[in-house]
């Protein structure tokens, strides 16, 4: 009986975001994020461009993952040509800052 009620209380992901302000403007932001990172890729060298990941938006900050140093190094001297074209695309970006990404040994 609890798993018949159960199943009828489940909503999609699309529902609850919907339903919740939060979850909704979360989701925006990733949209976001990932709509900056589009907009720049064709200034990242393409051997680098799998080592970048869209990350978090906070205000107009926003941060790049990047995983490993040496392409963090690379992506760094690339920052005020990103920043530059996200403005002149519209983009309100004062910073953009990286997080190194450590892959987890098994």
């Amino acid at each position: 009986m609890n798993n018949h009620r159960r199943l009828q209380s489940t909503v999609t992901l699309h529902q609850a975001v919907g339903e919740s302000p939060s979850l909704a403007r979360l989701t925006q932001l990733v949209r976001e994020s990932n709509e900056r990172l589009k907009a720049i890729e064709a200034l990242i060298p393409s051997g680098l461009r799998p080592a970048v990941k869209a990350g978090p938006i906070d205000g107009e900050n926003w941060c790049l993952l990047v995983s490993g140093n040496a392409a963090s190094a690379k992506i760094r001297q690339l920052i005020p040509l990103m920043q530059a074209s996200l403005l002149r695309q519209g983009w309100k970006v004062a910073s953009i800052r990286l997080k190194i990404l450590i892959a987890k040994r098994q």
